[in-house]
């Protein structure tokens, strides 16, 4: 159920419901964090593991002091810097803060988005709001209010248009001095690194995750996913399966095997192929093919990130 009314939608967080959320990076299934019933929901309706940490998403840098003991120094340059924005940091919490949504783990992820909307609602609410991606856990995430509403018809979803980064934020901890990157997101390592010089990089998956996004099987169409370089070359092994080659800039060799070619970015942006992905893969999902075979990006940037939700993705 797609609605443009704040005030409603406002209405329904207060009450306990959950709703979808728009940000800039995907749609959220958003609930008060002080509403441990509301979180459960969260958890249930994705049906995703209470071991798996929420994302807090707050309208301020103050509000996230409200939430966290410190900001170790790096932290507090990396938030001023890059907040409203795609990063999600790993602090100390409060004791307030819920076990519920920290998988009760004494640090809690945080993050102000930069989307216009969301702002304003968060604005309008008495607390903050826990916001994992508006998916069942493992699918593909949603980047507009349409595909929430196709996950999730009977949640409110808050329409904000479609997602403009196109992928999750960036997470990051920190250790004594050291800053560690746990996901890649919308904010690029090498964005991070001139900021606060150079980052330890723990994005190996965990059975067992202390950060969201780490699952081996992440992100993933119901058809089967393969990443390669050789498009060509892996579809010359497929045999009687319905077929979409999503490709990186151009589609380098038209074939009469391939139901359906995409291209994520005509203009080879790497900007423009992470808004592209989730909406194609969605698209390219929903014709019925039996597999999508995408063309590896140059891993740079943010084609390390497009390339690191490809691999989960591709997990069977």
């Amino acid at each position: 159920m797609i609605t443009t009314d704040i005030e409603f939608i406002q209405e329904c967080l207060t009450r306990g419901e959950i709703v979808g959320l728009p940000t800039e990076t995907v749609y959220g299934l958003a609930a008060n964090i002080f509403d441990e019933q509301a979180i459960a929901r969260i958890f249930q309706t994705k049906n995703r593991p209470n071991s798996n940490p929420l994302i807090v998403h707050v309208p301020s840098y103050e509000h996230a002091r409200d939430l966290v003991k410190f900001f170790p120094p790096k932290a507090e340059h990396l938030a001023k810097y890059f907040w409203p924005g795609s990063l999600t940091l790993i602090l100390p919490k409060q004791a307030h803060v819920l076990d519920a949504v920290t998988a009760s783990q004494p640090r809690v992820a945080i993050r102000i988005p930069n989307h216009p909307i969301a702002l304003q609602l968060l604005e309008k609410l008495a607390f903050p709001l826990a916001a994992p991606s508006a998916n069942p856990y493992n699918r593909i995430s949603p980047t507009s209010a349409q595909q929430v509403d196709f996950y999730f018809p009977d949640i409110h979803t808050l329409d904000g248009g479609e997602c403009t980064a196109g992928l999750e934020s960036t997470i990051l901890s920190f250790e004594e001095d050291e800053v560690v990157l746990l996901r890649h997101g919308a904010i690029s390592v090498s964005d991070i690194e001139r900021q606060v010089g150079r980052i330890l990089n723990r994005t190996s998956h965990s059975e067992s995750p202390n950060s969201p996004g780490r699952n081996k099987k992440h992100y993933s169409p119901i058809c089967d996913l393969i990443v390669t370089y050789e498009p060509l070359f892996m579809l010359s092994a497929v045999q009687e399966k319905k077929v979409g080659i999503l490709w990186y800039d151009e589609v380098k060799i038209e074939s009469q095997k391939v139901h359906i070619n995409r291209v994520l970015a005509p203009t080879s942006s790497l900007q423009e192929a992470a808004r592209n992905l989730f909406k194609y893969l969605h698209q390219m999902e929903q014709m019925g093919l039996d597999l999508i075979i995408v063309e590896r990006l140059p891993d740079q940037g943010l084609g390390r990130t497009i390339n690191d939700r490809l691999e989960r993705a591709s997990v069977k």
